[in-house]
């Protein structure tokens, strides 16, 4: 059998048409990957990856394979010199393995230049060496499953037929149907079962599953056995039919039942370096639960900048992940703006499903268009849908950071959307009234989104006065209790229940205004208002907890702007102005609250001091650290937007202004008289948690002629915070029991390109990965020959 092999190679390089074959499948790499415009060219994605040219490589391979593999039995039967072949004392299937081989040796060996493509890239990654070693490693095994695959359909066209023209355009189509072919079959049938059936037959799915860096035992199996089948039939057609037909019968039906037993017992291998397919264990039980089909439809098909390329194929990626763990996964990509007769119709009503587009800047060789994409999908069961948004573009974001917090929320956002569709037992969450908290209409946006997860009730404690026990009772009831800007003083028999309720499981999350000031205040009163403490008899039972609400405001250098009108009538403007009592808080990104958030805002912000007891202590949101504290009472006056910020006094930042607290309370009325006695008194509480929110107005949406306008926009600048996305996690992280908010910690972190260092020397790297591989050929060609001139002349 290796004496074969050496005479395929010997035959192979023999000739020039040998170096001609390798030659054109370098030169044509070179020039999609770094010379033509398109999805293929790596200098233009932007992307310190080699994703293109395994996009890429495996239609080169259809060419190129069969046109190595023509002759390996079509020239020997055309010369007479198989049967000759035959008769020498080695098996059949050696003499096939020996062919087989050879052809995978001399594809490597034409592989071997596409190394310095992975040179390239690392030095000119973001920062130099900046690229994913596991991914690539990955993706190149990919290529030896698919190299052997191909090499087997192709010796086994070549057994078929004298002639050499008819053997390649045979191994041609039997590759293109293998690796592409039934994908395209597949599409015909929707998401039926028949479906999934026929695309996982084809090389392509699975040759995309391994190109990713990820090593599944199930597309090692198929392309084993894709190989195992065409070697056997060669084998067939070289041996007498009669005798290998029950060998050939055996064959197969290894190969259907291995192919079965891989679809239950299989092992993956996730190479990449943040380990980015792989689906956290919260994430596979919901999906694992899902019973009914899930349609997905992504809205991110078309032509589209490098970015959203990526975005695109990434979200590809995860849904494929979601597939694979349970078939009820059905998901297409699809282009809602593709009929340019129906196209303003469709951007009308995707936009008042609430779905906003992207305007993005195509390059289209030299030519430049505006074009509008919408980065969503929208998840459906039954009759319900759920919609997502696959673009995470916070305020500020480089197109990099834009990518790679877009890349890293997309696990957690389609599980959100699986557990809205499927959610049946809801927790309860009672909205706290009495204590002049803000009324619905001015929370009503978050309650609207809080209703896709929870069952949502108000809660009056003027019931304490006449039975607090009752109340409590009542108040046991529920998951979660919000406390959103009480104005008014809590009596003690009121916070006694509160603090019973907390003492028994219930999770609150309290929005705090510990100083009494309005932004309308300050409109009405010619320009001026004041700012006084307030008390809202609450303060010993947060100390008890391990936290203290000042009675201070935030200034802040990092602010956000409110607008002023100057002029009357026709001639009104409205300019906004910086407002330093406005903090623009940005996220620490230490919690899965807080991870990959757009910035808050905040207005006339309390700062919080943490105490020291036996309750863990988070601080979720600060200041800047160029913010400081301002006492109260203190007069507030607009006349300051025109006094320039003394910067000097800016020193005292880094303010804390959420905290989560966790652990087993201790009640405030331990050792203490207490206004009632309660049923069922503790003094020491079960597990627990708390946010504490030190601006009530964070919760605070803003109205437009009486209706509630989305939270976290902001009509007068037309700017949007993360205010809503940031309370919904604070929700979902107390009341989540199977941790599924902990997905949003997952750091994955995409490979840029130098921009700077690929305009430098553009010219110098498209020659040296196009010339380089054709000198290494030529210098290879020259080595071989003389050897081979050498041994055979002594």
């Amino acid at each position: 059998m290796v004496s074969i092999l050496k005479r395929e190679i010997n035959s192979f390089f023999s000739s020039a048409t040998g170096y001609l074959v390798i030659a054109v499948f370098l030169i044509l790499n070179g020039l999609f990957l770094w010379v033509f415009k398109g999805d293929f060219n790596i200098l233009n994605s932007g992307f310190a990856d080699l994703s293109p040219f395994f996009q890429l490589v495996p239609w080169i391979f259809i060419f190129l394979i069969p046109a190595v593999t023509m002759k390996t039995f079509s020239e020997e039967k055309r010369q007479g010199t198989l049967e000759l072949l035959l008769t020498k004392p080695i098996s059949h299937l050696k003499i096939v393995l020996g062919k087989y081989f050879g052809t995978v040796a001399l594809v490597l060996i034409a592989l071997v230049p596409t190394l310095l493509y992975v040179f390239t890239i690392s030095k000119l990654g973001n920062p130099p060496g900046n690229f994913d070693w596991g991914s690539t490693t990955g993706s190149y095994f990919g290529l030896l499953f698919l190299i052997l695959a191909y090499s087997a359909i192709g010796v086994f066209c070549s057994i078929l037929t004298e002639n050499q023209i008819v053997a390649f355009i045979g191994a041609v189509f039997v590759c293109f149907l293998f690796y592409y072919g039934f994908e395209g079959i597949a599409d015909i049938f929707s998401f039926n079962d028949t479906n999934y059936f026929i695309s996982h037959m084809s090389m392509k799915a699975h040759f995309d599953s391994i190109s990713r860096g990820v090593i599944d035992t199930r597309d090692i199996i198929y392309f084993l056995s894709i190989s195992g089948l065409f070697i056997t039939l060669t084998t067939y057609f070289v041996k007498e039919k009669k005798i290998l037909f029950k060998t050939l019968a055996i064959t197969l039906a290894a190969i259907i039942l291995l192919t079965v037993l891989s679809t239950y017992i299989f092992k993956r291998f996730d190479l990449t370096q943040d380990k980015r397919y792989t689906l956290s264990e919260a994430t596979k039980n919901l999906v694992k639960q899902i019973d009914k089909p899930v349609i997905i439809d992504v809205l991110l098909q078309g032509n589209f900048p490098p970015e959203f390329k990526k975005l695109q194929i990434e979200t590809k990626q995860i849904l494929q992940e979601f597939a694979a763990i349970n078939s009820n996964i059905k998901f297409s990509f699809v282009n809602p703006l593709e009929d340019e007769k129906t196209r303003e119709e469709e951007v009308n009503t995707l936009q008042q499903l609430g779905l906003a587009p992207v305007n993005v800047t195509v390059d289209e060789g030299g030519k430049i268009s505006q074009e509008l994409v919408f980065p969503w999908a929208i998840t459906s069961l039954h009759n319900k849908s759920v919609k997502v948004s696959l673009l995470k573009n916070k305020l500020g974001a480089t197109t990099e950071e834009r990518v790679n917090n877009s890349v890293q929320q997309l696990e957690y956002v389609f599980v959100d959307a699986f557990t809205k569709l499927t959610l049946i037992n809801k927790k309860k969450i009672a909205i706290l009234k009495g204590n002049g908290e803000l009324s619905d209409l001015e929370i009503a946006d978050f309650l609207t989104t809080l209703h896709d997860y929870y069952n949502i009730a108000p809660f009056t404690l003027d019931s304490v006065a006449s039975d607090a026990n009752q109340t409590l009772k009542e108040l046991n009831k529920f998951d979660l209790a919000i406390i959103a800007k009480p104005t008014s003083a809590f009596t003690d028999e009121e916070k006694l229940v509160l603090d019973q309720f907390t003492m028994n499981g219930g999770k609150s999350v309290w929005l705090i205004d510990q100083v009494a000031v309005e932004m309308d205040s300050l409109f009405n009163e010619a320009g001026r208002t004041f700012a006084i403490p307030r008390n809202l008899n609450i303060k010993d039972m947060f100390f008890k907890y391990g936290v203290r609400i000042n009675p201070v405001l935030i200034n802040d250098l990092y602010f956000t702007q409110i607008v002023l009108a100057t002029g009357e009538g026709n001639n009104s403007q409205y300019n906004p102005v910086p407002w330093l009592y406005s903090p623009m808080v940005f996220s620490k990104n230490n919690h899965p609250v807080n991870n990959n958030m757009e910035a808050l805002k905040f207005e006339f912000a309390n700062s919080i001091d943490t105490l020291a007891n036996n309750i863990r202590k988070t601080i979720l949101l600060t200041s800047s650290p160029l913010s400081k504290i301002i006492g109260t009472p203190k007069e507030i006056k607009l006349d300051i937007i025109n006094e320039a910020p003394e910067k000097e006094t800016f020193n005292n930042g880094l303010q804390p202004l959420t905290v989560l607290l966790e652990g087993n309370f201790t009640s405030v009325y331990k050792n203490r008289v207490k206004p009632f006695k309660p049923t069922n008194y503790q003094d020491e509480g079960v597990k627990s948690k708390m946010i504490i929110i030190a601006d009530g107005d964070l919760i605070k949406n803003q109205l437009n002629n009486g209706q509630p306008l989305e939270l976290g926009y902001d009509k007068w600048t037309n700017n949007f915070y993360g205010n809503k996305e940031f309370l919904l996690n604070c929700v979902n992280y107390l009341l989540d029991d199977n941790g599924l908010i902990n997905i949003r910690t997952k750091e994955i972190s995409i490979s840029f390109l130098d921009k700077e260092k690929v305009a430098e020397n553009k010219n110098l790297w498209i020659s040296l990965n196009i010339g380089l591989p054709i000198v290494l050929l030529i210098l290879f060609g020259v080595i071989f020959n003389y050897l081979r001139r050498k041994k055979y002349t002594s």
